[in-house]
C-alpha cells in the first residue's frame, strides 16, 4: 500500500492534495512542482525555490471542494502576493472552522487542452474509469466515456476516441494536437491505481492539461472507502 494511503487511512479520512500528488508521482504521473508549507514566510521560500508564476491551495481534511470554499489563487508572481495569498485563504479556512493542514505552493502550469480523468463505483460493477473534455464538454453535454477496470492499452484508446469532443483532441484552428500516448498512459495508471489500492473509492483528477507532448494533473482528489479512525 502507498505511504500516503496509509497515513489517511489510520487517521479515518481521504487523502489530501499533497498526498494525492505523492501517489499519483509514485505510479509515475506527472505533477507540477510543489510544497507544502506552514507559514507565510515558508510559503515565498517555496514560491522562490519552485519558479514563478505559483498558485497557493488550502490544505484541509474538512474542505474537499477547494476552489468553491475560496481556498486557491492563481497566477502569482511575486513573494507579497504569495505571502498576502497565504493569509488570505488560511483565515478564510479557520472563519469557516475548517482543520489546516497547511498550504500548497504549486508551479503555475502552462495552458493546454483542459481533460478530466476519473475513477467512480458503479453498484453493480464496481470501480469505472471516467474520461472527458473537460469545461461544457462533460457539465452540459455530459460527453464522457466510461470502461470498468482493468484497462486494456485498447481500451484506454477507444475511451478517448469515442467521446463526441475527439476532433478537438486532434487539433483545429491551427492548434497542436494533444499527447494522446500520454493521455492513454494516464488512463492506464488510473486503472493500474485502482487495481492495487481497492481502499480508493473516487479519483477526480480535474483539470489535466494535455499538450503537444506530455500532460500534468493540476488537481487532483482522492476519496476512500468510509472507514473508522485505527487511531
Amino acid at each position: 500500500m502507498a505511504l500516503a494511503l496509509g497515513r489517511a487511512i489510520q487517521e479515518g479520512r481521504n487523502l489530501l492534495e499533497p498526498e494525492a500528488y505523492e501517489l499519483l508521482a509514485s505510479y509515475g504521473v506527472s505533477v507540477p512542482s510543489h510544497r507544502l508549507v506552514s507559514s507565510a514566510e515558508e510559503a515565498e521560500a517555496a514560491a522562490t525555490e519552485i519558479g514563478y508564476p505559483v498558485v497557493t491551495k488550502i490544505v484541509s481534511p474538512d474542505i474537499l471542494h477547494k476552489t468553491e470554499a475560496g481556498g486557491v489563487l492563481l497566477n502569482l508572481n511575486d513573494a507579497a502576493s504569495v505571502k498576502a495569498a497565504y493569509g488570505q485563504i488560511t483565515e478564510h479556512a479557520r472563519q469557516g472552522k475548517a482543520a489546516v493542514r497547511g498550504v500548497l505552493i504549486s508551479r503555475m502550469a502552462p495552458p493546454g487542452t483542459e481533460v478530466i480523468v476519473g475513477l467512480t463505483q458503479d453498484l453493480q460493477f464496481g470501480p469505472v474509469v471516467m474520461f472527458g473534455l473537460g469545461g461544457i464538454f462533460v457539465e452540459v453535454y455530459q460527453d464522457a466515456s466510461f470502461r470498468l477496470i482493468p484497462l486494456a492499452e485498447r481500451d484506454a484508446a477507444a475511451m478517448i476516441h469515442e467521446i463526441k469532443a475527439f476532433p478537438l483532441l486532434q487539433g483545429v484552428r491551427g492548434k497542436k494536437p494533444a499527447d494522446l500516448e500520454a493521455l492513454t498512459h494516464l488512463l492506464l495508471k488510473v486503472s493500474q491505481i485502482a487495481q492495487e489500492n481497492p481502499e480508493i473509492s473516487e479519483m477526480d483528477l480535474n483539470p489535466v492539461l494535455v499538450y503537444e507532448k506530455g500532460l500534468s494533473v493540476v488537481d487532483a482528489r482522492v476519496l476512500l472507502h468510509q472507514r473508522a479512525p485505527t487511531a
